[in-house]
């Protein structure tokens, strides 16, 4: 009899849901605070009210599109770890633990090069991520993994 294939939370994705819990049980006090001063009918606690009903809705769509954004990296992730091709962390660290940052610029020219040869790659976008992500720019290192998945 085969045993039952077990499927991982990826890591950090627990944490993820219980802040996003929490979140979720302070958005609703907002909310419930957020009515009962447009309920008052005067008209600037009703504007104070709109605000605060307006806020937790922006912070629950950023939730949202982050969350949307993990799990198709994680989908990405998956697919190149089945064909071997997932990026490996092997440049060298300082006693501290932080990346080398020559050999990081060094590293980082070849998947530059990939994605200027095939900008609708995703995979050359994924890479491309990970380089800068060990070059320290993590600005950019999210700026292409968003790349690579809208290409995804």
């Amino acid at each position: 009899m085969a045993a039952a294939v077990r499927r991982r939370l990826p890591r950090g994705m627990l944490g993820a849901i219980v802040v996003t819990l929490l979140l979720a049980l302070y958005v609703w006090a907002i909310v419930g605070r957020g009515v009962a001063m447009i309920r008052t009918g005067e008209p600037v606690v009703v504007a104070i009210g709109i605000g605060a009903l307006i806020l937790p809705l922006l912070v629950v769509l950023l939730i949202a599109a982050e969350f949307r954004l993990a799990t198709r990296v994680q989908r990405m992730a998956d697919t190149l770890a089945a064909t071997g091709e997932l990026p490996v962390d092997d440049l060298p660290r300082s006693p501290g633990g932080r990346v080398d940052r020559a050999a990081a610029d060094a590293a980082f020219a070849p998947y530059r090069d990939a994605v200027e040869a095939e900008p609708e790659s995703w995979r050359a976008w994924y890479h491309l991520a990970f380089a800068y992500d060990a070059a320290g720019d993590r600005k950019r290192a999210r700026a292409a993994l968003r790349k690579a998945s809208s290409l995804y």
